[in-house]
């Protein structure tokens, strides 16, 4: 039977940093591993995200809206009289 990575021990002991030219090579090691999109798929892809985005603007532009509409109704029904309200006489329009 092997042993997995889940099966592991952790090492005991503090772990040792890598200097930053090791770091380096090991990122540029990392990145040739990456599939990079082909133009397509990269124009594909921006579409797709900006009509989300738009989509979701939409929705709580809706949202907001419909709030304010609601709040601006709710303030209507408790507006106790409007310009004939105590303590509002004598104010500038």
């Amino acid at each position: 039977m092997t042993q997995t990575d889940a099966d592991a021990t952790p090492e005991k002991g503090p772990q040792r940093r890598t200097g930053p030219v090791t770091f380096s090579k090991q990122v540029v090691g990392e990145l040739r591993k990456v599939r990079w999109p082909t133009r397509r798929e990269l124009v594909t892809y921006t579409i797709v995200v900006i009509v989300f985005v738009v989509i979701m603007v939409g929705y709580v532009y809706l949202l907001d809206f419909g709030f304010g509409e609601g709040v601006t109704w709710l303030y209507g029904q408790f507006d106790g009289g409007g310009e004939n309200a105590p303590g509002m006489q004598g104010l500038p329009q």
